[in-house]
């Protein structure tokens, strides 16, 4: 990760780590870099906080002194973004969004041609731009100024994307969306409609400042009240920029990324859809999701957190599904990235296939309860490597047996290390954790355990 690119773009408070001045920057690298030997495109989406129309025109500011030609798709998805990206031949796609996060951040998604998350190197290069270690770029002059193009149409060619993704209909069936006043808030409505589904839906009415705010796929107990209130088959919940999702069954009970990976990748499999018999997940999936794996003979593979790193497993070694438990899911054929719209309609169509309420599809998953403690270290590659810490490691595994784990793993942006367990009960989980924190402290490694 570099000074200003994360694993997930360019994010931070709006005005704050993240001004119109670094967007209108980036344009000019982007337009630049791409226009050296022919005209370039770029296509540019947003989510609904206040603060994306600024950096849109910043960075379409940017992209047109350099000479290219900025295309708006406006409020949408970052899958959205990215699918328009690959399939209309644009050099690269631009997503304002910060996900998740609350309205007042904000973020730049970086896109290559392939609507893949954009290679470091140029993120670097980008960066040395704005610290102005590259010099001045040449602004473009008469005919040679790019220009703005409303681009309305590429949503919805994306909507008959998603509908062509359904190979069923979805009548007699009633489905809660809930669009956390963001990227969805137009899409979802529209979809889930035109596959024949009666639609119930909340937060969708954004107002810039509500984006993510007690909704959403992060706050997800507004759709669990109205299933349980409801003749609902299910509701989806998705984040601010539509790239991730996660389920409520007919019961009101949540059905995260693991069970979503669980009841759709079975569902490939027993359908011949599935080649590699494969699920890829990162380190952070529960115990839960490997056992029910184990019991129906479907193997899988772990990467570090990131569906950025998720994919790149993915593509590199032919694997068809793979996600995070917060809900970001890559199905293959249908996409380079997570995308939440996509998991819905992949989940709405086992249900349909099965003739089975979601609650049964995700029974076999078992959740084990976790317990995970960020402390803050002196050194997070000598506590990591101290003989004594990971010798009570090795202890609480031991003592765990097949019935739970332990996970240590470093921040990548802070002197914080995250030590988690899963048992079989809370209190183990918390034995095992404090146990490794207190060889740390033993070893004068630690600084503080944060709450």
């Amino acid at each position: 990760m570099g000074k200003y690119f994360g694993t997930d773009g360019f994010r931070g408070e709006a005005n704050v780590a993240l001004d119109p001045v670094h967007a209108f920057q980036i344009g000019r690298y982007l337009g630049w870099y791409y226009g050296q030997d022919h005209k370039a495109k770029v296509v540019i989406g947003k989510d609904t906080r206040r603060s994306s129309y600024m950096y849109e025109n910043a960075l379409a500011a940017g992209l047109v002194s350099s000479g290219a030609d900025a295309y708006l798709l406006h409020v949408t998805t970052t899958p959205c973004v990215a699918y328009i990206t690959r399939s209309e031949g644009f050099d690269c796609g631009v997503m304002i969004s910060a996900s998740h996060n609350p309205y007042y951040d904000n973020g730049i998604k970086l896109l290559n041609g392939n609507g893949e998350k954009m290679d470091d190197a140029l993120q670097d290069a980008i960066e040395d731009y704005i610290d102005g270690r590259t010099g001045e770029l040449p602004y473009a002059v008469r005919d040679r100024i790019g220009c703005t193009v409303d681009f309305y149409s590429g949503r919805n060619r994306y909507i008959g994307r998603l509908a062509s993704i359904a190979d069923c209909p979805f009548e007699n069936r009633t489905v809660a969306l809930d669009c956390a006043n963001g990227s969805t808030w137009m899409i979802a409505r529209s979809v889930f409609t035109a596959l024949g589904a009666k639609v119930q839906v909340i937060n969708d009415r954004p107002d810039g400042t509500n984006i993510n705010d007690h909704c959403g796929s992060t706050h997800i107990e507004q759709l669990q009240e109205l299933v349980r209130q409801g003749q609902v088959d299910c509701g989806f919940a998705f984040d601010g920029d539509g790239d991730r999702c996660l389920a409520v069954d007919e019961r009101g009970a949540v059905v995260n990324g693991d069970k979503i990976m669980y009841i759709c990748a079975k569902h490939m499999r027993d359908n011949g859809q599935l080649p590699d018999n494969t699920v890829v997940t990162t380190v952070m999936s529960n115990l839960g999701l490997y056992k029910a794996l184990d019991e129906i003979g479907i193997g899988y593979e772990k990467t570090a957190v990131g569906d950025r790193y998720v994919y790149e497993n993915m593509k590199e070694k032919g694997h068809l599904i793979g996600g995070e438990q917060s809900g970001h899911i890559i199905f293959r054929k249908y996409a380079r990235s997570g995308d939440g719209l996509i998991t819905a309609i992949m989940l709405m169509r086992v249900m349909i296939q099965t003739n089975l309420p979601l609650s049964a599809l995700a029974a076999p998953v078992k959740t084990y309860p976790q317990v995970l403690k960020n402390v803050v270290v002196t050194d997070k590659q000598a506590a990591l490597a101290d003989p004594v810490v990971q010798q009570a490691v090795a202890a609480a595994e031991a003592e765990l047996g097949d019935n739970g784990r332990v996970l240590l793993r470093k921040s990548g942006t802070e002197p914080v290390l995250r030590v988690m367990a899963e048992a079989a009960t809370p209190e183990q989980c918390e034995q095992s954790v404090d146990a490794i924190i207190a060889a740390m402290e033993k070893q004068g490694l630690l600084v503080e355990v944060r709450k």
